[in-house]
C-alpha cells in the first residue's frame, strides 16, 4: 500500500533504504552493482554504493559488498574471473564513489596509493548550522572511546592535543594519547538555507568516522542523519532545528528515518594518468537539497 500523502511516501522510502539491501538475494546485489559500475579497466572496477550497505560483513548482516565481490567478477567478466578486491572501505551509510581492484597487485598498489595520500577524496554532506570559518582546517587527532551510559558503547572521538586552561584562559599543550590517530580534514561550505549547510570536504587523512567526528565534535555541526555522532552519551534520534524539520514536513519523532547526508562525489586515482570519478548524488539527498532549497552548485 503505497501512502497518497507525500510525505507519509517519504518517510516510507526514508525507513525503507537501510534495509532494501539486506533483503535482497546476494546474486540480485551483485546485479545491483554491476549496473552501479560507473568506470572499469584491466585493472580497476569503480562503482558507485548505494546506501545502507555495509563493506564488510558482521553480526546481523545479511549482505555486504566483500561477500559478492567473487559472483561480482563472474558477471563483469566471465565465469573464469578471479574475485575483486576491496581497496578501501565507506561507512555502510555512505554512498558514492568506491574503487575495487581486479588483482592482488592491483589492490595492493591502489592501498598503498591511499595509505600514502596520493588519492584525492571530495565528499559532500549536508549538516546542521553554519560552520564558523565557513571554510577551514580541522587538524584533530581522533581515538576510539568507550561511553559510559545506561548502554555502554564505542565512539570515535577527538582527542586534542591543546586545551585551554580553566583558570586564566592560556592555551595549554597536553599528554598526547597515545592510541590517537593524527587526522586532518580541510571543509568548505557551498551553500547554506533552513538552519542547514551543504560542505565540500576533503579527508587528508583516512581515520574510521573521521569526516563525521571533526563536522559534529570539531566544528559542531553534525551531518544531517547522523544520529550516532549528534550527542555524545545517548543512542537517540538527532535533534533537528524547528526550521529543518518544517521544511522537511517531519515532526522530531520522525527524525530517526532519516539517514546520513554523506556522499563520496569524487576520487581521483594517479594510476599512470590520473583518473579522476564521479558519482551523482543519490535521489535522497537530492531530494533533501530540494526541501532544504539548498542549492547544488553547478560543477
Amino acid at each position: 500500500q503505497i501512502p497518497k500523502d507525500p510525505t507519509q511516501r517519504w518517510l516510507r522510502e526514508l525507513a525503507a533504504l537501510s534495509q532494501q539491501l539486506q533483503q535482497v538475494h546476494p546474486n540480485v546485489l551483485a546485479k545491483i552493482l554491476k549496473q552501479r559500475t560507473v568506470y572499469q579497466n584491466d585493472e580497476i572496477v569503480v562503482i558507485d554504493k548505494p546506501y545502507g550497505l555495509p563493506v564488510h560483513g558482521g553480526p546481523g548482516i545479511k549482505n555486504c559488498i566483500a561477500d559478492v565481490l567473487p559472483v561480482l567478477a563472474k558477471m563483469l567478466e566471465n565465469m573464469k574471473a578471479d574475485p575483486l578486491h576491496l581497496c578501501h572501505r565507506l561507512d555502510k551509510e555512505t554512498t558514492g564513489v568506491m574503487v575495487l581492484a581486479r588483482s592482488k597487485e592491483a589492490a595492493e598498489k591502489i592501498r598503498l596509493l591511499f595509505k600514502t595520500r596520493q588519492v584525492e577524496k571530495i565528499y559532500w554532506a549536508i549538516v546542521l548550522g553554519d560552520p564558523d570559518p565557513v571554510e577551514g582546517v580541522v587538524e584533530i587527532p581522533i581515538v576510539e572511546k568507550e561511553v559510559q551510559s545506561h548502554q555502554s558503547h564505542y565512539k570515535m572521538t577527538l582527542a586534542p592535543n591543546y586545551r585551554l586552561c580553566a583558570e586564566d584562559g592560556k592555551v595549554m599543550k597536553i599528554r598526547k594519547n597515545r592510541n590517537a590517530e593524527s587526522a586532518v580534514t580541510r571543509y568548505r561550505r557551498l551553500a547554506s538555507a533552513s538552519a542547514c549547510s551543504l560542505l565540500e570536504l576533503q579527508p587528508i587523512t583516512g581515520v574510521k568516522h573521521q569526516i563525521r567526528v571533526h563536522l559534529a565534535y570539531g566544528l559542531g555541526c553534525p551531518i544531517l542523519g547522523d544520529h550516532k555522532y549528534s550527542h555524545w552519551s545517548k543512542l537517540a534520534p538527532q535533534k533537528l532545528p524547528e526550521l529543518t524539520l518544517r521544511r522537511l514536513k517531519l515532526e522530531q519523532s520522525k527524525a530517526r528515518h532519516l539517514p546520513l547526508h554523506l556522499h563520496a562525489h569524487r576520487l581521483c586515482l594517479p594510476l599512470g594518468q590520473p583518473l579522476d570519478f564521479v558519482c551523482k548524488l543519490p535521489p535522497f539527498f537530492q531530494k533533501t537539497l530540494r526541501k532544504l532549497e539548498l542549492d547544488i552548485p553547478k560543477d
